[in-house]
């Protein structure tokens, strides 16, 4: 399996393949909601310096603050990226993000995005927050954590061999659940032939008012 080092090349993003699984290895960046809405709306974004860091990942750790006054995670269950869709393009375009890492999937305009700098957007396999969470050797700082509160706050990152995630969008700006639900809608013909479900049969409407 490949492991990426971060801060990705525009070179090794291109050179990855739909549904390809990797690891990522060095320093990302987090974030939820009001980043999205933040940076696009207020232009109000973390002072970090986002060509070394541009690998994102959309989720609100669960942190814990330790004797020393250093933090620990505790679980980083990446969140849905699918609602971070109004603001993701503007937010790839804006930070050249190479890397995005979350959950299920992202649509038409991040992908365009992503194509257009060169990056790619990474999904969970069945992985859990409390395993990700091993493979973080530091955390490194943390920005608007006052004003946030933990969830909402961007946290650095230092990963080794973080994942395994799967290449879910490319740097083409191909989408792995659309080519997935175009392969279904093919094949389903023929599932209905071999079930001996007609062809123009009408299924309910589950939320049908008549």
């Amino acid at each position: 399996m490949k492991d990426l080092k971060l801060p990705l090349s525009e070179t090794d993003a291109r050179s990855l393949t739909l549904g390809e699984q990797v690891t990522v290895s060095g320093l990302l960046f987090t974030g939820r909601s009001r980043f999205h809405i933040r940076a696009v709306e207020d232009d109000l974004f973390p002072p970090i310096d986002y060509a070394a860091l541009n690998c994102f990942f959309h989720v609100g750790p669960v942190m814990q603050k330790k004797d020393d006054g250093s933090w620990s995670v505790v679980s980083c269950e990446p969140t849905s990226s699918i609602r971070f869709e109004r603001y993701g393009a503007d937010v790839v375009r804006k930070f050249n993000t190479r890397v995005l890492i979350g959950k299920t999937t992202m649509g038409h305009r991040t992908a365009e995005a992503l194509r257009d700098v060169g990056g790619v957007y990474l999904s969970k396999i069945g992985l859990s927050g409390n395993a990700l969470r091993n493979q973080i050797r530091k955390v490194h700082s943390v920005y608007f954590l006052e004003e946030l509160g933990k969830t909402e706050a961007t946290w650095v990152f230092e990963v080794e061999r973080f994942g395994p995630f799967f290449v879910a969008i490319d740097a083409q700006g191909n989408n792995y659940f659309e080519a997935l639900n175009d392969d279904v809608k093919k094949a389903l013909p023929e599932v209905k032939r071999e079930l001996g479900i007609p062809i123009d049969y009408d299924y309910t409407e589950v939320n049908s008012d008549e």
